[in-house]
């Protein structure tokens, strides 16, 4: 485990993240995250921004592959309504011989080793842990460990953002931690062609008909303003091939609408799988 020494005191950093997330086209989207993190000059900042929109649009998956476009450490902090300020900077823990170890969050240690820190769902977090966090995201750009007694302060080549989704069940930030993570920057649900290529990068082994379907499961329910998303998608689909494997195949289109119906159906609501059949009953039609 890799450790530094900081005013005399030595730190236990994390590892940062390596994870399989494919990012599929909206390359807009990737150009305004990178230009919030872009040095003009030795007298500019970066920015710290917040990707915000509906659960499963892919907005951590957008900002681990902007953060490792740039050949960045990444590190991803999930944060939940319990996180401590403690858990967002150092914890201490008792090591071997009853000795006390410090032990470094991933965003202080993307901050020592100049990598990106992701703080996932942020708005899950509390004002008091935000708190913790205000000095590093303004022009000081330092943590205050009450723990260890130390200051930290961030590598030039850190870059900060937070995902926030876009429901109810969350803090409301107030206003001096809302201008301090800037710009906002909104993901809505992939165009058709977006969405299919999604499914194909993380479903390679289904069948072109089947992802096919599922893509126009889910272009219907955007438009009848329902929050399904991609990943809900994915989890369909992969549900629906599992049973269909497991059964040694199908022998028609009509059992594999019955899987992804039902896949639908256990995995989201029944308001899914009417989706899902009148589907079925369009292209019956044709």
């Amino acid at each position: 485990m890799e450790k530094v020494v900081i005013d005399g005191i030595e730190i236990f950093l994390s590892q940062p993240d390596d994870v399989p997330m494919v990012w599929v086209g909206q390359d807009e989207l990737v150009t305004q995250l990178l230009a919030a993190w872009v040095i003009i000059n030795d007298d500019d900042l970066p920015l710290n921004p917040r990707l915000v929109g509906k659960p499963g649009v892919g907005k951590t998956t957008l900002a681990y592959h902007a953060g490792r476009s740039m050949d960045k450490p990444v590190y991803l902090f999930q944060a939940t309504m319990d996180t401590r300020p403690e858990d967002l900077i150092i914890s201490p823990v008792i090591s071997e011989g009853g000795k006390i170890r410090y032990m470094a969050s991933s965003v202080v240690s993307a901050m020592i080793k100049g990598g990106i820190a992701v703080i996932d769902e942020g708005n899950r977090m509390s004002e008091k842990s935000w708190a913790s966090l205000a000095p590093l995201l303004d022009s000081r750009r330092y943590v205050e460990s009450i723990v260890a007694g130390i200051k930290i302060k961030a590598h030039p080549d850190f870059r900060l953002c937070t995902t926030m989704n876009d429901d109810a069940s969350t803090f409301e930030l107030p206003d001096y931690i809302h201008s301090r993570l800037q710009p906002q920057i909104f993901i809505d649900f992939p165009e058709r062609e977006e969405e299919l290529q999604i499914l194909k990068a993380n479903l390679p082994f289904a069948d072109e008909e089947i992802l096919e379907y599922v893509v126009d499961f889910l272009q219907a329910a955007h438009d009848a303003n329902e929050r399904y998303s991609v990943r809900d998608g994915i989890n369909v689909a992969r549900y629906a091939l599992k049973r269909i494997f497991k059964e040694g195949g199908t022998s028609s289109k009509e059992e594999a609408f019955e899987r992804m119906r039902d896949a639908s159906a256990m995995i989201l609501d029944p308001a899914a799988a009417g989706y899902f059949e009148d589907l079925f009953e369009d292209d019956d039609d044709e």
